[in-house]
């Protein structure tokens, strides 16, 4: 695996994209610029890495956006060593994002396959998570909370209550609520039973799976 001139030459027309769609937070957009998404993709998607556009990997999912991953993250406004719980770990580009702004990531996959894969994979490129694991998404991680950030990427038809909890006081949920199209959905804890919502407009993901057993 080889991160070129070209490659990085790349991420900067990508990063200039997504600055024009309106994302600013600096932090974030040196972390897209930095991070070589080709990594994380099939090689035969390298000519498409640094388009703006979502890509299919393993277990029918996909690796988000760019924009996509920059606007959640800029609405989670993370800082060096903020607990970050992420819902969905995908292809890692995600997870890798937040360890380069400096969080502390816990994170869990639904999907077998694509939790073995990049559990080995992140750590071999540099990106070590506090905790990677296989599990249900909607359940969170209970025995690691409270959490300064909670960020799921992939569609929820509802926010899961459990979330909700594991959110300190002055925390922040960025989730994506809907079936076929998803609202992208802000939640700031103020207090143990009051939260802030804001709306940010229409997203599509994959389906966040829920294990029924």
């Amino acid at each position: 695996m080889k991160d070129t001139l070209k490659h990085q030459g790349l991420r900067n027309k990508l990063v200039e994209t997504i600055r024009a769609k309106g994302i600013t937070d600096e932090h974030v957009l040196a972390a897209i610029g930095d991070i070589p998404r080709h990594f994380f993709m099939d090689s035969g998607f390298l000519d498409y890495a640094y388009l703006d556009k979502a890509f299919p990997i393993a277990a029918d999912q996909t690796i988000s956006q760019p924009y996509t991953v920059a606007f959640q993250t800029e609405l989670l406004q993370i800082q060096p060593g903020d607990k970050i719980l992420e819902i969905g770990t995908g292809s890692g580009y995600q997870t890798a994002v937040l360890c380069k702004m400096g969080a502390k990531v816990y994170s869990i996959e639904r999907q077998h396959e694509l939790f073995k894969k990049t559990s080995k994979f992140l750590p071999k490129i540099g990106y070590r998570a506090k905790k990677l694991t296989f599990g249900d998404g909607y359940k969170g991680l209970p025995e690691e909370a409270p959490f300064k950030g909670i960020i799921v990427t992939a569609g929820a038809p509802f926010v899961p209550k459990p979330l909700l909890a594991q959110l300190e006081i002055g925390g922040r949920l960025v989730i994506p609520v809907g079936d076929d199209v998803q609202t992208m959905t802000l939640f700031i804890r103020k207090g143990p039973k009051d939260f802030e919502k804001h709306e940010f407009g229409d997203f599509r993901f994959v389906p966040m799976l829920e294990d029924k057993n």
